[in-house]
């Protein structure tokens, strides 16, 4: 019994150490094939700090537009998510392998590996292509590449419930629905919430750059802005999101602590 539990320990020991050089190995070739320049990257901080210098002091004649585009952002953000979350929540369901046959749930996850695979910025051009400029593309793109994400985090929630208030469920002749509603959903409402204002929070960042490709938002004038060289009214834009973000984040804090 001994010996084995000595064999056990080796064997660990072994995938420790070479899950460690393989690690260090990729490190060394990530480094190798990146062009590095220690002494280019000391030199260039004088021109970061011209870069800097250009944007100071900040424009604030633009704040109008800044609110008005951060509203835009914001509503983005918002509708992405709740589209997400109503897509998410029937692929989730339908991925997870406890509630679902093989049939079913392995194209489903393949089909949401597919839809994180697909970069957003390039959701974000079809959608523009497809319906023309404005929030609706951000809506669209936002709604789309989440749900790639949200619904695998909900079968992952589903496939870990403890099956034994199911059992008993479906022993008492419950429904389907009786039995996500009373044995399912106590299990995964804590994971649910947390996934999806984390997911919140994501859509938000990211409905900020899809102005780029005139998705709207702030993220369109950013970029305006940047092509003109108006760096001061880049530098208030910036200020402002970054403000947004602190402002999101402590409200999810919040809501998060409400939750516990």
């Amino acid at each position: 019994m001994g010996g084995r539990a000595q064999d056990r320990d080796r064997q660990r020991a072994w995938g420790q150490f070479l899950l460690s050089v393989m690690i260090v190995l990729i490190v060394m070739w990530s480094w190798s094939g990146s062009e590095i320049d220690l002494p280019r990257l000391a030199e260039s901080g004088g021109r970061i700090a011209e870069f800097l210098g250009r944007m100071m002091p900040p424009d604030l004649s633009v704040l109008p537009v800044v609110i008005e585009s951060s509203a835009e952002t914001l509503r983005i953000a918002i509708l992405g998510t709740v589209g997400c979350i109503f897509l998410s929540a029937v692929l989730g369901l339908l991925a997870a392998r406890n509630l679902t046959p093989a049939i079913v749930h392995v194209p489903v996850k393949t089909v949401l590996a597919v839809i994180r695979g697909v970069p957003l910025i390039l959701v974000a051009m079809l959608m523009v292509g497809a319906v023309g400029l404005g929030a609706l593309p951000g809506i669209l793109a936002i709604a789309f590449h989440a749900t790639g994400m949200l619904a695998k985090f909900y079968a992952e929630a589903i496939e870990s419930i403890d099956p034994s208030p199911i059992e008993a469920l479906e022993s008492a002749g419950a429904t389907f629905l009786q039995k996500l509603r009373f044995g399912a959903w106590p299990q995964i409402a804590p994971d649910v919430l947390r996934d999806t204002l984390f997911r919140f929070e994501m859509n938000l960042r990211e409905s900020l750059i899809l102005g780029v490709v005139g998705a709207g938002g702030i993220g369109f004038y950013i970029q305006m802005y940047v092509r003109a060289f108006q760096y001061d009214r880049v530098a208030t834009l910036t200020i402002v999101v970054i403000a947004f973000v602190v402002v999101i984040e402590l409200v999810n804090n919040a809501i998060r602590g409400l939750l516990r």
